[in-house]
């Protein structure tokens, strides 16, 4: 797992604890990041729903966007984020809370220009989330 494009191109990323969190494949997320280029799409805050390893969010923040927030609730993946944040220089423009992504959801008041949610296959409550998320 690596960060694609951007300022932090080709650093390798602290992959997931365990075999709980799957992260999403670069292949994937190059594709995700070229259609929202395509768009116009050029995200600078964003939030990084059940971020598990911040692999999405990272990828942000290395083309270009300002700042991210990081919500992961397992207190292994959240340092992992930490981890991936500081060895490719985001620390400073980052935040991790390790929280479950409904009670961040409950507390948040920034604007975001992308929301990211790449949540566990079986999540029983993403339908509330997608509805909290607007």
């Amino acid at each position: 797992m690596r960060v694609i494009s951007g300022s932090a191109r080709g650093r390798r990323l602290k992959g997931p604890p365990s075999n709980a969190t799957r992260p999403m494949a670069d292949k994937i997320k190059g594709a995700l990041f070229n259609a929202l280029l395509s768009l116009g799409v050029e995200p600078d805050r964003i939030l990084d729903l059940y971020a598990g390893t911040g692999s999405i969010g990272i990828e942000a923040l290395s083309r270009g966007g300002a700042w991210a927030d990081f919500v992961e609730q397992g207190r292994d993946q959240a340092r992992v984020i930490r981890v991936n944040l500081e060895s490719t220089g985001f620390a400073d423009r980052s935040r991790v809370h390790q929280s479950s992504v409904k009670a961040f959801l409950g507390t948040r008041r920034e604007p975001y220009d992308i929301v990211i949610l790449d949540p566990p296959y079986a999540d029983p409550d993403i339908l509330q989330t997608l509805r909290a998320v607007g």
